[in-house]
């Protein structure tokens, strides 16, 4: 394809790279993802009103 034909595409155009492939399944931040998971832990959600 040509520069005019990509952008005008409706379509994104997106390479993924393979190196990438070497994350799958690995937790890159441990330390962030134990501190989220603790405050999900602790949030307190609104009650929701239901309507009859």
């Amino acid at each position: 394809m040509k520069v005019d034909e990509l952008n005008k595409a409706k379509i994104p155009v997106v390479k993924i790279n393979k190196k990438l492939e070497e994350f799958r399944g690995k937790i890159l931040f441990p330390k962030k993802l134990a501190l989220a998971n603790e405050m999900l832990l602790n949030a307190k959600l609104p009650t929701l009103k239901t309507t009859k």
